[in-house]
Parts: C-alpha cells; structure tokens; sequence
C-alpha cells in the first residue's frame, strides 16, 4: 500500500459513494487508475465499502462499553457468543482487568438493563460485567482513522 492508496481511503471516507471519475479528478489520476486502485484495495480486503449509521437517528439512543470478566477457558467462546447479538457494535478479547469488551447500541437504559441480565448474564463463563455508558458522542470513525 503506498500514498495513493491511502488517498483513495481517505477520499471514501468523505464519500464513499464516490465515483471513480470523482475519485480520480480529486487525486490527479485517470478514472482507470482510481477504479484499479480501489479494485485492489477491495480484493486485498485492505477496505470494504459499507453503509455507517447514526444509532441515534435510528432510535438507539443508549450506547454502552461492557467490560466482561470471564473464565479463561471460556473467553474465546464468550466472544463469539457476544459476536453474534446484533446489538453488538463492536467485541474484542482484551488484555488488563477485563478480558472483553463490548460496544452496544440499545433503544435506552431499560432496554440495556434487560441485555445485560436476559443476554449476557445468561452466558456460561461470564464472571463480572461492568458497564460504561456513553454520556455523548464526540468522535466516530471506522476504520480507525490510521492511513
């Protein structure tokens, strides 16, 4: 991946519907070159081209980092049991105190205190949950934001 690549990132970022016409004027390069590009970035799975939401402006105005003690022989099983509630914006297998952390979105607080003690306090292995609201957004990126 070179400086092009990474121009080509960050111009779908802004727009990911962007055209490779549109692409290639905003990096002073042919349309065949843009589409070549970003054909290679997607076959190599470097990005993927994806619809993001705003969890608010679709009703989930609670979100949430879980952090779950679990035990050790369980934790790649927790994760992958967690992985798969769609709630679940994000799941990571963590070093420190808490061995995953999970991100959800839920339509508000009851709704999360019902997750946590009808979902993921049904899961066998988990030990200890603890639960970091978010009081307000003032960041979202995907993709992380490295090029």
């Amino acid at each position: 991946m070179d400086d092009i690549d990474r121009k080509v990132i960050a111009c779908l970022r802004e727009d990911g519907r962007a055209s490779h016409a549109q692409l290639g004027r905003d990096l002073g390069l042919s349309e065949g070159t843009a589409r070549r590009r970003l054909n290679k970035l997607l076959q190599d799975k470097i990005i993927r081209v994806t619809a993001v939401s705003d969890p608010e402006r679709l009703g989930y105005h609670t979100s949430a980092f879980i952090g779950l003690q679990v035990d050790p022989s369980r934790v790649e099983s927790v994760a992958d049991e967690l992985a798969a509630f769609p709630e679940a914006e994000h799941v990571s297998i963590t070093t420190g105190s808490y061995d995953i952390f999970i991100w959800v979105n839920l339509a508000n607080s009851e709704a999360l205190a019902s997750f946590l003690h009808h979902r993921v306090g049904l899961i066998e292995g988990v030990r200890h949950t603890e639960t970091f609201m978010s009081l307000e957004t003032r960041k979202r990126t995907w993709g992380g934001g490295v090029l």
